[in-house]
């Protein structure tokens, strides 16, 4: 299989196992904001692995994430910011379309943006699923292995953290109504 793929398909394979580090890492966080800060490294990795593969689509909105990422940590909350990014994100892909499989790159920026920007904890973690389901069907329609391997870890590991969360959270639920206090 790898004897016949071209350097550039190999290199977009290594890249991707790079980004797949970085989301283990960030995915098994309790943290928020180290999550954050571990999707944006991974970002640029797959931003990169999709050039690569010649997915112009998802390369634009994987670097985008970067700077949804930081936004959202600045304007939690904020619909009109929000839809901004959204926007941001449908005029990239309307100018990199190329075909029906960037429809997924497209879904995994919705419920990314949406996820990050509305969204914290548990219900966070949910959306950001949504949005690796559609990475890995956009990964597979490429034929990146790499990259379909990075989001299905993602998900399971997102998945156990968030078993872990609402476990912390039936332990310890004063401390989460703490969490939702103005300056907590």
């Amino acid at each position: 299989m790898f004897e016949e793929m071209s350097y550039t398909a190999l290199a977009g394979q290594i890249v991707s196992l790079i980004a797949l580090g970085f989301c283990i890492v960030g995915f098994t966080s309790k943290h928020d904001d180290r999550l954050m800060v571990l999707l944006i490294a991974a970002n640029v990795a797959f931003a990169l692995q999709f050039a690569l593969f010649g997915s112009w689509t998802a390369a634009v909105l994987s670097l985008l994430v970067i700077g949804r990422i930081m936004l959202a940590r600045r304007y939690m909350g904020s619909w009109q910011v929000m839809l901004a990014v959204l926007a941001v994100n449908l005029v990239a892909a309307l100018l990199t379309w190329r075909s029906p499989v960037d429809f997924f790159a497209i879904a995994a920026a919705i419920f990314g943006t949406v996820g990050m920007f509305m969204l914290r904890g548990i219900p966070m973690r949910l959306m950001l699923a949504a949005a690796a389901v559609a990475w890995m069907l956009n990964n597979i329609a490429i034929g990146s292995v790499g990259g379909t391997l990075a989001e299905a870890m993602v998900l399971v590991v997102n998945f156990i953290t968030i078993y872990r969360l609402a476990k912390m959270k039936r332990r310890y639920p004063e401390a989460f109504e703490k969490a939702k206090e103005p300056g907590a």
